[in-house]
């Protein structure tokens, strides 16, 4: 998988907040094979800090950083966060969150699409948070990402893939773009039916920080989007309406009486 024409081996991306302890967050990520961590730098930076410091307990995972805009509701407030976090760990990525709604943390696709224009022509590789919805996704391509990031269900809810016909026709409309599922999973079948849909990775964090074990939901993970992957390369046969034996009927014996 290539992220901005970086080589990612790992098609799992995992959160880091509101794990119980810096050990269980370090095990988890082992665990889960991630290649990329997500960090918000304003909700982060004074957590985690039970004797070691939070940031070089990232540094020390070995993986890539993806830093967040988290929590941010307009898209000046977004951009001044991107920059402050391009700063802090010194890379072009960022994923980009502009929150529209308190309860439901759906984003503000307005805000999303100018915050990606404007963070785009200053050199960033923006991810964006965003619905399935297919116009605001082709105003986001414009605006420069080379990516999406599609909601499953809103974030924290563990309700899994709310929306599938908007996801598998994200996918159908945009073959050659990659798309991460991020937000609203729940369960390891969630993430394999996202992968099995063609999706080429997916993100998520509560979902294993709240876990009882997170370092097994963790490793749970990891195998469901690998089978999930290895389905959707396979071609899954299409369902069917009737039933089909599966042993022929042709040269079955009969009895006459």
């Amino acid at each position: 998988m290539k992220l901005y024409d970086v080589e990612i081996s790992s098609r799992l991306l995992l959160g880091t907040a509101q794990y119980p302890s810096p050990a269980i967050l370090a095990d988890a990520v082992h665990a889960s094979r991630a290649d990329i961590v997500t960090v918000s730098l304003r909700r982060e930076s004074g957590r985690l800090r039970e004797g070691q410091d939070f940031w070089s307990l990232i540094r020390g995972l070995g993986v890539r950083v993806l830093p967040n805009t988290a929590g941010c509701h307009t898209a000046k407030e977004a951009i001044t966060t991107a920059r402050m976090a391009r700063e802090v760990f010194g890379t072009p990525w960022i994923k980009l969150e502009v929150i529209g709604d308190s309860d439901t943390l759906q984003p503000d696709v307005f805000g999303l699409v100018d915050a990606a224009r404007a963070l785009a022509s200053e050199g960033f590789e923006v991810f964006p948070y965003t619905t399935e919805d297919l116009v605001v996704a082709e105003r986001l391509l414009e605006a420069g990402c080379k990516l999406l990031m599609p909601w499953g269900a809103p974030i924290g809810s563990g309700r899994g893939l709310n929306n599938v016909y908007g996801l598998r026709s994200l996918r159908a409309h945009f073959p050659d773009t990659p798309l991460i599922v991020d937000a609203g999973i729940g369960l390891p079948s969630h993430a394999a039916a996202a992968m099995e849909f063609g999706y080429d990775a997916v993100l998520l964090n509560t979902a294993v920080a709240k876990a009882g074990d997170p370092v097994k939901m963790a490793a749970a993970f990891a195998q469901a989007i690998e089978a999930g992957r290895t389905a959707y390369l396979a071609q899954p046969m299409e369902p069917r309406d009737m039933a089909a034996p599966s042993t022929p009927v042709f040269g079955k014996a009969s009895l006459s009486g």
